[in-house]
């Protein structure tokens, strides 16, 4: 039986914080009683891009998070089964004035969800407020003036943690510790981030403080990566901290560093500035997605659809997954992803690579299984990505990295990859990345090292030759343009020049 209590529900998805929460923000302004509600959606986490990583920090943020809307007045609510029929169950019992939420540019099934959330509400007469919380523009027409909202967006004022929250009578929570029955299967990643905001803003406060100085040149090599990079992604994608905070505080840091003239502090200026132009990418990447959520399922162009086969070579896979390829630099990246959940950008983009070309497997099948890996999993981000480095955008220049090279220039004394690779430690430098060539290796019973999988700059030339093949025709050309009005990021050198479509190759792993 409905009671005539009304009340405003904010549902928490990716956004499990209580500052700058605008969802929040309007449903006080909705209703003085607000029902702060999180669904756990077990079919959710039966998808091939979710992983037991993923569940143990999204618990953790939304410990943290029940904590300060208990200290406000008012726990999370915490509801499983399908969003819609948890919404019936409170609708009969009480009178819902309107349901708040942040929008998302998640996969395709919270897409699809979202979507029928927002046919019941519309069936039974309930406002649905999806509110940004980043600067990608739902139903944008085309990506003109794009970069100006962006910076509009981030620049407008924070929004302030409420003083206090009415509690709402009647709606009983199922409880966190419930919720740890629906984990996926064990996951082990010991060294993985911690979830929560206080960790955010401890991560954040050390990168704008001291880490990020050497951002902008160590961000490329993963010896230096792991605490040169502010590693603050899984936090953004959690929406523990909101990403236009994250903006506002680099640029006063960076304003204070330009007004006070403190010594030596071009460096840092320098890497901060790098460091908000990813922010800048990491929504432009999103943005894919949002304009073409079936990018997850299907390549963004024609021409290149069948280039490979979705059933893959087997041994060639899981040697790739299990870091077992015979490339030393290629294994030492995949285990320590395995171990930790996050990787530097060049380095992911390698790994993608590698699979991708040198292997020729089928990027749907490789990007779940990083998917799964990165605690940080954005599949705005990760799905455009992913088919700009195995080749299928159309747009986007044929970049085919050298795993032996990327060894040589980005771990030259060997650190990282005897880390990972410890099989490899007595190995001397000159072969590190090149172990069949040291002629010892054969005759060390020692050494339990397998030989390369494939012949690296064979199967490159052989790759290209097929990308081009797809990319030549006349009919792909001019597809590769519309995709590129939808797509491309906009550039102009002058106020009064006409902006200027352009490709990129950045991303943000940050």
């Amino acid at each position: 039986m409905q009671t005539n209590k009304e009340i405003a529900i904010v549902w928490f998805k990716k956004d499990l914080r209580t500052e700058d929460h605008s969802a929040l923000q309007g449903a006080l302004q909705c209703s003085p009683h607000v029902l702060p509600l999180y669904v756990m959606e077990p079919d959710f986490w039966k998808l091939k891009d979710t992983s037991k990583r993923q569940f143990d920090f999204l618990i953790e943020c939304l410990e943290e998070l029940n904590h300060e809307l208990s200290l406000l007045g008012q726990p999370l609510v915490i509801r499983t089964g399908k969003v819609t029929e948890v919404l019936e169950t409170i609708r009969k019992t009480h009178k819902i004035k309107g349901i708040f939420s942040h929008e998302e540019t998640g996969n395709l099934w919270t897409y699809e969800r979202d979507l029928e959330v927002g046919r019941w509400c519309k069936f039974h007469c309930i406002p649905f407020n999806e509110i940004p919380q980043t600067g990608v523009v739902r139903r944008l027409k085309d990506r003109d003036g794009w970069a100006r909202n962006w910076d509009s967006r981030m620049s407008q004022p924070l929004v302030g943690k409420p003083s206090n929250l009415n509690q709402v009578h009647g709606i009983d929570s199922e409880g966190i510790e419930s919720l740890k029955d629906y984990s996926p299967p064990i996951d082990l990643c010991l060294e993985r981030q911690t979830g929560g905001r206080s960790k955010g803003l401890v991560t954040l406060d050390s990168f704008l403080r001291d880490r990020g100085e050497n951002y902008r040149k160590a961000m490329s090599s993963p010896v230096t990566a792991f605490d040169s990079c502010s590693r603050l992604s899984p936090y953004i994608a959690y929406g523990t901290l909101s990403l236009k905070e994250i903006v506002q505080k680099t640029k006063e840091i960076y304003q204070r560093m330009k007004e006070e003239d403190l010594a030596n502090s071009s460096k840092f200026r320098n890497s901060l500035n790098s460091f908000k132009g990813r922010l800048h990418w990491h929504c432009h990447f999103m943005q894919k997605l949002e304009d073409e959520p079936t990018l997850e399922h299907k390549e963004m162009h024609d021409a290149f659809k069948g280039l490979r086969s979705p059933k893959p070579e087997v041994f060639l896979l899981d040697a790739w997954k299990h870091g077992q390829t015979g490339f030393p630099f290629v294994d030492a990246c995949m285990r320590c992803l395995q171990a930790t959940g996050w990787m530097n950008f060049r380095m992911r983009a390698m790994l993608v690579s590698f699979s991708s070309y040198n292997l020729w497997l089928h990027w749907k099948e490789t990007g779940n299984h990083l998917a799964r890996l990165f605690t940080d999993y954005e599949p705005g981000i990760h799905w455009p990505q992913v088919q700009m480095q195995s080749g299928t955008t159309g747009i986007n220049s044929i970049r085919i990295y050298n795993p032996v090279k990327q060894g040589m220039d980005q771990d030259p004394t060997g650190k990282f990859t005897r880390r990972w690779v410890p099989e490899l430690e007595m190995v001397p430098d000159s072969y590190l990345q090149e172990p069949w060539k040291w002629r010892e290796l054969s005759v060390n019973n020692q050494v339990n090292y397998p030989e390369p999988i494939v012949d690296h700059l064979a199967t490159a030339k052989l790759a290209r030759q097929r990308i081009w093949e797809r990319k030549k025709s006349k009919e792909a050309k001019q597809q590769s343009g519309k995709i590129m009005r939808k797509h491309g990021s906009r550039k102009s050198s002058s106020r009064d020049k006409k902006p200027k479509m352009t490709q990129t190759t950045m991303s943000l792993t940050v």
